[in-house]
């Protein structure tokens, strides 16, 4: 995606919201921040499946929310992607023992669930995907770029 592009998708299964996340995983690029946006349930770690997939860093089903454990990694061979939930996360302090300085390599993405909360990310993200839950099954999807 171009800088400041913004891009809407409508999703109606957990399998087309997956599918688009191996779409949009074409679109993202090593050393990227990528914000995922929405309530509880909207989807955010269904999208992560798919880009997990896009990568060839893990299969859908091995993909699992980071809530408890705050952060996964997957590995992919030509990238590290990092699935980082922040729910959990209230303060700077407790954000800073998370240490994710040290994640961002030129070989890797982080994919933030909840980075909203923090100021610093919504500077420095060069994706935010914002995931709108529609009831049932049915997602609107929002993709803009910013710094790519």
């Amino acid at each position: 995606m171009k800088t400041g592009a913004m891009k809407t998708f409508q999703t109606h299964s957990a399998a087309e919201t997956t599918e688009l996340g191996r779409r949009l995983a074409a679109e993202l690029k090593p050393g990227s921040i990528v914000l995922l946006r929405g309530d509880l349930g909207a989807g955010k770690t269904t999208m992560v499946k798919g880009i997990a997939e896009g990568f060839q860093a893990a299969k859908a089903e091995d993909v699992t929310s980071p809530t408890f454990t705050l952060i996964h990694e997957y590995r992919g061979p030509a990238v590290i992607l990092y699935h980082i939930d922040l729910y959990r996360i209230d303060t700077q302090r407790e954000l800073d023992t998370l240490a994710l300085d040290d994640l961002m390599t030129p070989n890797s993405i982080l994919l933030i669930e909840w980075g909203e909360k923090f100021a610093r990310f919504a500077k420095e993200r060069d994706v935010e995907i914002a995931i709108e839950h529609r009831g049932a099954e049915d997602r609107v999807i929002t993709v803009k770029a910013q710094n790519l």
